[in-house]
């Protein structure tokens, strides 16, 4: 980010590189560009109450966007592959977790997604591969638009770390 820090290099971004940057945080095409259209940015809290108020606007297709950009917690071969070291980071101790409960996890996701139309979202930061398989079965059975509701939540704890992550780099 150009010898500046935090929101003075965001706001020193170039539009694709802040569009870009944005993407990263929350994988939904209008709110990045929203996001990036609001700049300059006077703080940090200015930017985290902008992606918060950006993100309550998402129509149901956005947040499924969004979801999308998400490996599957559970398939370590998606998140070796896909995300590599920052995914096995948000993924929380999933890393630590024993083969019966991956197993579990990769099964019940499946079964979430062919329920749901899209995988479980969690902030699974801090949590065990245990604790994450508890929230994916308290959530299983609940309606779609329960769990699209849900997974907005969690996308937005998600997009505020992954902001805080962006303005520390």
């Amino acid at each position: 980010m150009s010898g500046l820090s935090g929101v003075s290099a965001l706001n020193a971004m170039s539009d694709d590189e802040a569009r870009a940057a944005f993407l990263s945080c929350c994988h939904c095409e209008r709110w990045a560009s929203d996001m990036n259209r609001a700049r300059p940015y006077v703080s940090e809290v200015a930017i985290y109450a902008a992606a918060s108020d950006c993100w309550r606007l998402a129509s149901e297709p956005e947040k499924l966007e969004a979801f999308g950009g998400h490996p599957q917690i559970g398939d370590m071969d998606a998140l070796r592959n896909k995300y590599a070291v920052s995914a096995n980071r948000e993924q929380g101790q999933i890393t630590n977790a024993d083969d019966v409960t991956l197993t579990e996890l990769a099964e019940l996701n499946q079964q979430y997604l062919a329920d749901h139309g899209f995988i479980f979202i969690v902030c699974a930061t801090g949590k065990s591969a245990l604790e994450m398989l508890g929230l994916l079965k308290s959530r299983i059975d609940n309606t779609r638009e329960q769990e699209i509701e849900n997974a907005a939540r969690e996308q937005g704890e998600i997009t505020l770390l992954r902001i805080e992550k962006l303005l520390r780099q």
